[in-house]
């Protein structure tokens, strides 16, 4: 990604989402230690807006070893959705509708979608829609 489209996506995110940005975190990074240094900055963010879980599909750069002493867990993103899912099914397809209705770029079908999401590794997310592909 080069540095304009980087810079668009941020702007785009912060618009989306404005308070979504975490500040603060940096004199926290010095007392971080993870498997990768460059994934501290994101437990610090963690640590400093309270959150209790990091969602990412790299689980292995985030010990609960380190993320315990914090009070914080690291969770696999179909992990993470399918929790949402036993919450609030109605707001996950909701959520996911509007997502496909975003792509108007390269628009999907549903199963095209569902697919999509199989092959970014989103097993059970894929697995679970399949069967509401007409609702989104």
């Amino acid at each position: 990604m080069s540095r304009e489209q980087l810079d668009r996506v941020s702007r785009l995110m912060e618009a989306a989402i404005p308070d979504a940005l975490v500040k603060g975190h940096e004199q926290l990074l010095d007392s971080i230690e993870l498997p990768d240094p460059d994934d501290a900055h994101v437990l610090a963010a963690a640590i400093r807006s309270s959150a209790e879980i990091i969602v990412t599909f790299n689980l292995k750069d985030f010990p609960s070893s380190t993320l315990n002493a914090f009070d914080v867990q690291a969770q696999h993103p179909d992990e993470f959705i399918m929790d949402l899912w036993d919450l609030d099914q109605a707001a996950v397809l909701a959520a996911v509708a509007e997502m496909r209705q975003a792509l108007v770029r390269s628009p999907y079908t549903a199963y095209a979608l569902i697919e999509c999401l199989l092959k970014q590794g989103l097993p059970q997310t894929a697995g679970m829609l399949r069967g509401y592909a007409m609702l989104i």
